[in-house]
């Protein structure tokens, strides 16, 4: 999968590097030459310009890509980079980094962006998920603020215990698509049983993410 990344800081280097070590190809874009200079990245190509312009992506060879990460510290250009990404050169994926949680409504599809990545809402969702037991926790917002990745936490009381995921009523446009049992990650069939711990993670229309918290929410 070739990805090109405009930022090459300390967000777009480590996105780059663990890409790499998945063994991706990568081509970073960055204004400042000396970032290139600095980086210890080994296998990734370069290329240094202002990702804002359409003569730069097309040295990047844009079109090719299929994915576009918009790394940078600034919001305006993340959201330049995705709509030329997508309107331009017709990249499939496009992630953009938004800095200021005030212009998270901005990274949608009207700017190209397919999945936007808000650090701090991150963080905190992380957070919770690791308090919040028994409750359902919003990881990602996917597909242009339609669907998202949550999580819940099967708590020790819950209904759900001894429960065969293929016998439970999910949500239409719900779907469980991961447990982790004991720090090992499972892809789940009809067959699997759910037991108290386990941290099930579904991708979901935001619209059902309440009737999925209802189902599994302690019954009183």
């Amino acid at each position: 999968m070739k990805v090109v990344i405009a930022g090459a800081g300390s967000v777009g280097s480590s996105i780059a590097r663990e890409l790499l070590s998945h063994g991706h190809e990568v081509l970073l874009i960055d204004e400042k030459p000396e970032t290139e200079s600095r980086s210890e990245l080994t296998g990734a190509a370069w290329l240094i310009g202002d990702a804002c312009e359409l003569t730069t992506l097309k040295d990047a060879g844009m079109d090719s890509a299929d994915v576009v990460v918009s790394a940078t510290g600034d919001d305006k250009v993340n959201l330049v980079v995705s709509l030329l990404a997508k309107t331009e050169f017709g990249v499939a994926r496009t992630v953009g980094r938004v800095n200021n949680p005030k212009n998270d409504w901005m990274f949608d599809d009207s700017w190209g962006v397919d999945v936007a990545v808000n650090t701090p809402r991150l963080m905190t969702a992380l957070v919770e998920e690791a308090v919040e037991v028994g409750d359902l926790v919003r990881l990602l917002t996917l597909q242009t603020g339609v669907a998202s990745m949550v999580e819940f936490t099967v708590p020790a009381a819950s209904p759900m215990l001894g429960a065969r995921v293929g016998s439970v009523p999910w949500p239409q446009d719900s779907t469980l698509v991961a447990i982790l049992r004991d720090d090992a990650p499972i892809t789940p069939t009809g067959d699997d049983v759910i037991e108290g711990g386990d941290e099930l993670f579904f991708v979901t229309t935001i619209a059902a993410e309440d009737e999925l918290r209802a189902l599994l929410a302690p019954k009183p």
